[in-house]
């Protein structure tokens, strides 16, 4: 049995990276996973994976799962999603908010539509998503729903401040991310539903890592593998007791005794706790 037996999942932005990964490790675990992107044909986005690809490698390890497309910035299809989801593999148990588009530049000239999109996909979308899922989770007494944030919600240090790659307005969808996170686990502790945000600890190279040039020669030897993550996320929406927490992957692998001790440069500073939460002061 694994952990995750007979509950059904819905991962966004699954057609690669973090999101393709967790999709195939909590399938592995014995969940029903919808796989959801915009992406469902090779050559119909600049990086490679599409959901179809994601399901086949699922299926072919003899898991269970759906490919469901969906642009998270309509409404419609945040609407459809879910319902395709229950039509197709029953009740959601566990959704998982990794969807994600993002551009960097300066506020000065940043472009009002970008900034829409941004916050659509990455805060609205998720918001709506768990609107919909809630009800039957806290009707069964048992849900997960877990947001997949970065470290660009931390503050920057300073002054004095190092030069930055213009990523203001994605710290600033990723903070109100981690700040839903917290608010909606205090909301719904009593009905057993539990609500964590996961960031990778260091840099991970998925295909947006790499079309934004974050890989720097530096970064590549601190880099984190994709089923890191996954693990960290798995913890996160089955042990009962994690909720209301920001936390960053190796680190809460380190500290559950699951994983090694991330490098201290790696290790974000101690931050003071509420209600479990980590929280920026």
């Amino acid at each position: 049995m694994g952990a995750l037996e007979g509950r059904v999942v819905i991962v966004t932005g699954a057609s690669r990276g973090i999101g393709a990964e967790i999709a195939k490790h909590f399938a592995a675990e014995g969940a029903r996973v919808a796989v959801t992107a915009r992406t469902t044909e090779a050559g119909q986005s600049p990086y490679e994976g599409t959901i179809h690809e994601t399901v086949q490698k699922i299926v072919d390890a003899g898991g269970s799962a759906a490919a469901i497309a969906a642009n998270l910035a309509r409404p419609e299809d945040r609407v459809r999603l879910v319902e395709e989801t229950v039509r197709q593999l029953g009740p959601v148990d566990v959704l998982v908010n990794n969807g994600a588009v993002t551009w960097f530049g300066p506020v000065e000239t940043f472009q009002e539509k970008h900034f829409r999109m941004m916050f659509e996909v990455q805060v609205r979308a998720p918001f709506e998503l768990t609107q919909f899922v809630l009800p039957g989770m806290r009707a069964r007494k048992w849900g997960a729903i877990l947001n997949i944030s970065s470290k660009g919600a931390i503050h920057p240090a300073g002054p004095p401040f190092g030069a930055g790659p213009g990523g203001t307005v994605y710290g600033m969808v990723k903070a109100a991310l981690e700040r839903f996170t917290t608010g909606l686990a205090a909301e719904v502790h009593d009905d057993s539903v539990r609500v964590n945000v996961l960031s990778p600890t260091s840099i991970v190279p998925t295909p947006g890592t790499l079309h934004h040039n974050l890989l720097t020669p530096e970064r590549q030897r601190i880099a984190e593998s994709v089923e890191v993550m996954a693990a960290a996320a798995l913890v996160l929406v089955t042990d009962p007791t994690l909720t209301g927490r920001i936390a960053y992957s190796q680190q809460l692998l380190w500290e559950l005794g699951l994983g090694p001790k991330p490098l201290e440069e790696l290790l974000v500073s101690e931050h003071p706790r509420i209600g479990g939460a980590l929280v920026e002061s």
